[in-house]
């Protein structure tokens, strides 16, 4: 199993002094997605559930629309030479299963800053079909939305180490943290637990709200709103498209999730 830590000697300096010392860093190392013989998307991500990470991404870019889709998952090989160990992951359809592999080639909208104009990176996810989102449900307490960051940060074991990692939580609509995973990326971070949860036969989430660690992208509004998740919450704030695309879709989109208050951008009425 490969390690989302390295300890790494250092020179700590502090004011004019300085000692040699050991320091803890989140590791970084690419993974490959395959599906079947093909590869997919190659991300920068912390190792860690990437059977997860494999799953969530084809499923929350509208790739594969449930669990039933995939076979089996699985560390990639290539007859008489493994691939670099434990960095690449193939995901093998259930027979019957086609996928449109041109239309991969036209998948144009997954990054926030692909150069894409917003109206046709929200055009484009309305064609993914995603799920329509439940009017006014859950209903979450205003209290329960400030105790967030802090369930959050409760949980985040590797953060905690080294300080760097983003940080995705699913919670139900009283509070309770049901899974969360960690990453370098705030995407991959998000699509390791949607992942998991499609894996586990839980999707769609539409009874949940997500908090995000950091701001809230486009990109990360898309992935819960394929996932059916009504609620998203961030540390940081939400871009513009982000807050365009919550309206869009009904989702209840909320800011600056830290010191006792909150911003609300789209769907107060989720909000008690």
């Amino acid at each position: 199993m490969k390690r989302s830590i390295l300890t790494i000697p250092i020179q700590k300096v502090e004011a004019e002094s300085s000692r040699s010392c050991q320091d803890l860093l989140a590791v970084e190392e690419p993974l490959e997605i395959r599906l079947g013989d093909r590869t997919v998307s190659i991300t920068m991500r912390t190792p860690g559930h990437d059977f997860d990470l494999a799953a969530g991404f084809l499923f929350t870019e509208g790739i594969l629309q449930n669990s039933r889709q995939i076979a089996q998952i699985h560390w990639s090989t290539s007859e008489g030479n493994p691939r670099q160990a434990g960095n690449s992951v193939t995901v093998e359809l259930a027979p019957g299963v086609e996928i449109d592999f041109s239309r991969l080639e036209r998948h144009f909208y997954t990054s926030s800053s692909c150069g894409v104009c917003g109206k046709a990176s929200i055009e484009a996810l309305e064609m993914q079909n995603c799920l329509v989102l439940p009017r006014d449900v859950p209903k979450i307490e205003r209290a329960l939305v400030h105790r967030l960051p802090d369930a959050l940060r409760s949980q985040q074991a590797v953060f905690e180490h080294t300080g760097g990692l983003h940080a995705a939580a699913l919670f139900n609509a009283v509070g309770g943290l049901l899974v969360l995973r960690e990453d370098v990326g705030r995407h991959n971070a998000v699509d390791k637990l949607i992942g998991a949860e499609l894996l586990a036969g839980h999707t769609p989430l539409d009874r949940h709200l997500l908090l995000v660690s950091g701001r809230a992208s486009f990109e990360l509004v898309q992935k819960a709103l394929m996932a059916g998740i009504p609620i998203l919450a961030a540390v940081g704030a939400p871009s513009s498209l982000a807050v365009e695309t919550a309206l869009r879709f009904n989702m209840t989109l909320i800011g600056f999730v830290r010191g006792g208050r909150f911003n609300i951008y789209s769907g107060a009425s989720r909000i008690e």
